[in-house]
């Protein structure tokens, strides 16, 4: 079983992009890359998450929204080794070659009936040959790669080495107490690096209350004008700077950012509210890192349960509790406290559904802050639900194990009406 350190490493990583279009176009790379003739098609076979979550949003460097213009890039830039940021570096020719791959028409885009929520199988045709990929269960996770038939094996990259692969959720052991010891006791350079991390995340919260990205709902959050009912508080200041960075994302900056759980919708909600706070409170780098440990773990936590993919929102529910639970630790709550907050955050927010990740995200995200606030304020004054109060029971892990309850019995066929609604406005593919 993975240390905590180690899911932190592998959980917390840096990604250009909307992670399931960008995930689409890795699939696409690798398997093009195989091919040394011109590319004649494309088919794709995405599970219906994957497509839901790839249909509205901006795709970087492009000024394009959805699925085709990935999955085309991914033919053209050659550079699968980058992984989620595999289309950094974007320039003018590799755009003029995606899209006219596109209006020649070599893309076909099919929904796959898996079980699989993260599902991306890619088949790269050339006049001879034919190359397929199959990225599953997580956004980089290579599950099949052959050229004509015959599996190859991928090469494994430094970063690869001693990470926990997918089976580790058949011995996943983690609870809040054990996170909780763990950032307290944890030396300060070991989990320094999610510094980089939050001047990634405030970078493009700055650009997202600069500019004039998707709703603005962080920016004319700020603005101090007569019809702007928010004030110029903490809470105000904490909900704007998150909100922002996710207009920005939504529509399509180029900024990298720090995702957490394969989103990076869920990495800007579990660590702008905490950064934010920790500025306007003065706090020092270490008590900074060691809350965004706490605030991510907390999220990846909550995520082992609802999924990777899921008709739950993973960045208001899994981000907004572990935003809580940052939160929390930098006003200097107990274990006691913590749990409280997210019992309060969980309570608040269980019902929010994912329709995609799109510019309304940025809405759904400053819902989830102001409810991490509430929540905090509560947990702080030692108040929470009781067994009383709807899917709360007493032991917090009781009511985490109830969001996974949740998502496979109560949800089960939320996901396929969420996108044929999505697909009936036709024309989104």
């Amino acid at each position: 079983m993975a240390s905590l350190l180690e899911i932190l490493r592998k959980e917390v990583v840096p990604a250009e992009g909307c992670t399931e279009p960008i995930a689409v176009a890795y699939a696409v790379s690798l398997a093009a890359e195989l091919l040394e003739e011109d590319i004649t098609a494309i088919r794709l076979q995405l599970s219906g998450n994957i497509i839901k979550n790839a249909m509205g949003v901006g795709i970087p460097g492009t000024g394009q929204t959805g699925l085709p213009i990935a999955a085309a890039l991914g033919a053209v830039v050659g550079r699968s080794h980058k992984k989620l940021e595999i289309l950094s570096g974007l320039n003018p020719a590799e755009l003029k070659l995606a899209n006219d791959l596109l209006e020649r028409g070599l893309l076909e885009v099919e929904l796959k009936v898996t079980p699989e929520k993260l599902y991306i199988e890619a088949q790269v045709y050339s006049r001879n040959h034919m190359a397929t990929a199959i990225i599953a269960g997580e956004h980089t996770h290579i599950d099949f790669l052959a050229l004509d038939g015959e599996k190859i094996t991928p090469a494994k990259s430094k970063a690869d080495c001693g990470k926990p692969g997918r089976s580790d959720s058949e011995t996943y052991a983690g609870s809040v107490e054990g996170i909780f010891e763990f950032v307290r006791n944890v030396p300060f350079q070991d989990i320094h690096f999610l510094l980089e991390g939050a001047r990634m995340n405030k970078a493009i919260s700055d650009e997202g209350l600069r500019g004039d990205y998707g709703l603005q709902v962080g920016k004319k959050m700020s603005q101090q004008s007569a019809v702007n009912l928010f004030g110029n508080d903490v809470a105000s200041k904490i909900i704007a700077a998150t909100a922002a960075a996710s207009d920005a994302r939504m529509d399509g900056s180029a900024m990298p950012v720090m995702t957490t759980a394969g989103s990076g919708n869920q990495g800007i909600a579990c660590t702008l509210p905490v950064i934010a706070l920790a500025e306007l409170l003065g706090k020092d780098e270490e008590m900074l890192a060691r809350a965004l440990a706490l605030s991510n773990l907390v999220t990846v936590h909550i995520k082992h349960y609802i999924g990777r993919l899921s008709p739950l929102c993973g960045s208001g529910i899994a981000g907004g509790v572990g935003a809580n639970s940052g939160i929390l630790y930098l006003m200097g709550g107990s274990l006691a406290q913590i749990k409280f907050g997210i019992q309060n955050t969980i309570a608040s927010l269980s019902g929010m559904i994912c329709d995609g990740a799109k510019s309304t995200c940025a809405l759904k995200i400053s819902t989830s802050t102001n409810a991490a606030i509430q929540a905090a304020t509560l947990a702080m004054n030692n108040i929470g639900p009781t067994t009383k109060d709807g899917v709360i029971f007493e032991e917090v892990e009781d009511t985490i194990r109830n969001m996974e309850r949740l998502v496979q019995e109560g949800l089960a066929d939320t996901d396929a009406t969420i996108l044929n609604i999505m697909l009936s406005k036709g024309g989104v593919l």
